[in-house]
C-alpha cells in the first residue's frame, strides 16, 4: 500500500459505524442545497421581485436559523438526538416543497422563514450525536471529516443546481425536498439514539443540578468563546457578501468571482483531512489563535488585491484558517458541556454562525458604502487580531473531557461515554 493510501486509511480508521451513517446523512442532506444557493435568483429573475424583497426574504430565512439554533438545542437534550433530527429533516422537506408552490410575497416570506427554521434544526442534533458516539481522542478528526462532507455535498449540489435552475426552479425545490426526505428515512433506519441519561446523584444522594438554557447563557467563559466565534464567522461570511462587491468594483466579472471562490471549495475537499491529521494532537488554544489571525489577515490582504490571481491568493489564506477553525471549535464546545446538555451548548454555539449571516450583509455593505472596501478589509484584520487575543485569554486551561460531567453530578463517578441505545 502506498504512503498516500495508508494516510487515507488512517484518517478514517477507528470511527464507529454509527458515525459513518451520520456522515452519509450529512452528505446526502448537503446534496440538496438548492434553496440556499438560488433563492435570491429565484425571487428576482423567476418571480420578478426586487432585490430589496429578496434581501428581506433572505433575512427571514436567517432569522429562522437563529431561532432554530436555540430551540433545536433544547429539543436535542429533551426529546433526543434522533427525534430532533427526524423532525428537522421532515420539516425541511415539507417547507422547501411549499416554497416552490407559493407565489405571493407573504406566503413566500413565511415559507422561507420555515425553511430557515427547519433546515438549521438538525445542526445541534448532529454535533451532539457525534460527540456521544465518537471517542474523545477521535472527535477533532470526526468533526473534520463531517465538515469535509458538508463542503463536498454543497460543491456538488451548487453545480448540479445550476443546470436544474435552467430547466425549472420548481424541479429544484422538489428535488431538494426529495433528497432531504431520503436523508430522514436513512437516519430513521440507521442511526441509534445516543442521548445520555441525566447525571446521576452524587455520593451523598443529592440530585444533580439541572442544566437549562439559562445555565448555558450564564456560563460566562463559554459565552465569551461563542462571541469570539461570532467575530470569526463575520469574517468568513464576507466571502459571499463584501467580496463579490469588491471584485466588481475592481472591474472583475461574476465569472471571475465564481472562479476564485472555487479555490475555497477545492482546498477544503483536498486539504481538510490531511491538515486535520497534522493538527489533531495540537493544543486547541493555539489552533484557534492561529486560525483567527489567518482569517483576519487573509481578508485583510484583499485590500491589496486587484487581479484574479491575487484574489485567489487571499481566498487560499483564509480557507486554510477555515479548515483549521471549524472542527477545532466544534470539539472545543464538547469540553464546556456536560453530556446531558450537549444539545443546548451546541445550539447556543451555532448562534455564532446564524447571527453572522444576518449581521454580515448589513455591516459589510454599510462599511463599503460609507468608508470604502479598504476600510472593511482593514477592519477584518483588526477583528481577527482581537479574536485571536480573546481565544488566547479565554481558552487557557480548557476543561478536560468529562470535567463538566463531574461538576454537574457533584463529582460522582461516571462512564466516559454512554453506549448508544438501539435504534
Amino acid at each position: 500500500m502506498t504512503r498516500m493510501g495508508r494516510a487515507a486509511r488512517d484518517s478514517v480508521a477507528g470511527l464507529p459505524r454509527a458515525f459513518w451513517w451520520l456522515w452519509l446523512c450529512t452528505l446526502v442532506n448537503r446534496l440538496g442545497s438548492f434553496v440556499a444557493t438560488f433563492l435570491a435568483l429565484y425571487l428576482t429573475l423567476e418571480r420578478g421581485y426586487s432585490a430589496f424583497f429578496a434581501g428581506l426574504v433572505a433575512a427571514l430565512h436567517g432569522l429562522g436559523g437563529v431561532i432554530a439554533s436555540v430551540g433545536a438545542g433544547v429539543l436535542t437534550d429533551r426529546l433526543g438526538r434522533r427525534p430532533t433530527l427526524m423532525i428537522a429533516q421532515v420539516g425541511t422537506a415539507a417547507s422547501v416543497a411549499l416554497l416552490g408552490f407559493v407565489h405571493d410575497p407573504v406566503s413566500i416570506s413565511g415559507a422561507a422563514f420555515l425553511v430557515g427554521l427547519a433546515s438549521n434544526s438538525s445542526r445541534p442534533a448532529v454535533t451532539a450525536m457525534m460527540a456521544d458516539i465518537v471517542r474523545p481522542e477521535d472527535r477533532l478528526r470526526a468533526y473534520s471529516i463531517n465538515y469535509w462532507a458538508i463542503n463536498l455535498g454543497f460543491a456538488i449540489s451548487s453545480t448540479a443546481a445550476g443546470f436544474v435552475a435552467e430547466y425549472s426552479y420548481l424541479a429544484g425545490f422538489l428535488g431538494e425536498a426529495a433528497i432531504t426526505l431520503a436523508c430522514a428515512v436513512l437516519a430513521y433506519f440507521t442511526l441509534p439514539e445516543s442521548r445520555p441519561e441525566p447525571a446521576a446523584p452524587s455520593a451523598a444522594g443529592e440530585a444533580a443540578p439541572a442544566v437549562g438554557l439559562g445555565t448555558v447563557l450564564r456560563d460566562g467563559r463559554f459565552m465569551g468563546v461563542t462571541g469570539l466565534a461570532f467575530l470569526v464567522a463575520l469574517l468568513f461570511t464576507q466571502s459571499s457578501v463584501a467580496l463579490p462587491v469588491a471584485m466588481g468594483r475592481a472591474g472583475l466579472s461574476t465569472q471571475d468571482y465564481g472562479m476564485v471562490m472555487a479555490v475555497n471549495g477545492i482546498m477544503i475537499v483536498v486539504l481538510q483531512i490531511p491538515v486535520t491529521r497534522l493538527i489533531e494532537r495540537r493544543d486547541p488554544r493555539m489552533l484557534l489563535v492561529f486560525s483567527a489571525l489567518l482569517a483576519g489577515y487573509g481578508f485583510g490582504l484583499t485590500a491589496f488585491a486587484g487581479s484574479v490571481g491575487f484574489f485567489a491568493l487571499t481566498i487560499a489564506v483564509w480557507t486554510l484558517a477555515e479548515i483549521v477553525n471549524a472542527p477545532t471549535q466544534s470539539g472545543m464546545v464538547v469540553r464546556f458541556s456536560p453530556r446531558h446538555a450537549r444539545g443546548r451548548y451546541q445550539g447556543v454555539f451555532s448562534l455564532s454562525w446564524t447571527l453572522s449571516s444576518l449581521v454580515a450583509p448589513l455591516t459589510g455593505g454599510a462599511v463599503i458604502e460609507e468608508f470604502g472596501a479598504d476600510a472593511l478589509w482593514a477592519g477584518c484584520a483588526v477583528i481577527g487580531t482581537f479574536a485571536a487575543a480573546g481565544y488566547w485569554l479565554l481558552t487557557r486551561n480548557l476543561p478536560e473531557e468529562g470535567a463538566m460531567d463531574a461538576v454537574y453530578a457533584g463529582g460522582a463517578d461516571r462512564e466516559e461515554r454512554p453506549a448508544p441505545q438501539s435504534a
